[in-house]
């Protein structure tokens, strides 16, 4: 019961960071564009792994999926641990994907324009990822009462 909580309120803080990204690519020109990023990363695995990366809207829709999975896996780790720290823990978590986001691209030979080309994408980057662990957070703090 504990782990479908915890992948329930990942999976929330992964869709709030997934409709900040989609939401504000679409408003701001300096928004990061983390979907370009996975993107790439995706074809790379799947070129590297002989298999021919889809194109397009299809590209688009499978690296969406596998961006809100992976997320919402990796946010579901804020529920380990004691309740009482769990704000921090998803304070930390987020921030820890955030400044991964942004430090991790360029060494794993992917474009990091797209999330570091200015201060401000800089910023909104790591913002998201916070927002997305503190969602998660706050989703869990509810359930736990």
């Amino acid at each position: 019961m504990k782990a479908i909580n915890n992948i329930s309120a990942g999976l929330a803080g992964a869709v709030v960071l997934n409709i900040l990204h989609e939401s504000a690519k679409q408003l701001f020109p300096k928004a990061p564009r983390v979907d370009l990023v996975g993107e790439e990363a995706l074809s790379d695995i799947m070129e590297s792994a002989g298999m021919e990366p889809p194109k397009g809207n299809a590209l688009y829709g499978a690296t969406l999926a596998a961006d809100i999975a992976s997320n919402a896996l990796y946010y579901s780790l804020i529920g380990q641990g004691k309740k009482e720290n769990i704000l921090w823990r998803g304070a930390g978590i987020g921030l820890a994907a955030g400044i991964g986001a942004l430090t991790l691209t360029k060494p794993l030979g992917l474009n990091d324009a797209p999330v570091n080309r200015t201060n401000t994408t800089k910023a909104l980057t790591v913002a998201w990822y916070l927002i997305g662990g503190l969602v998660t957070a706050l989703v869990l703090k509810g359930t736990n009462k």
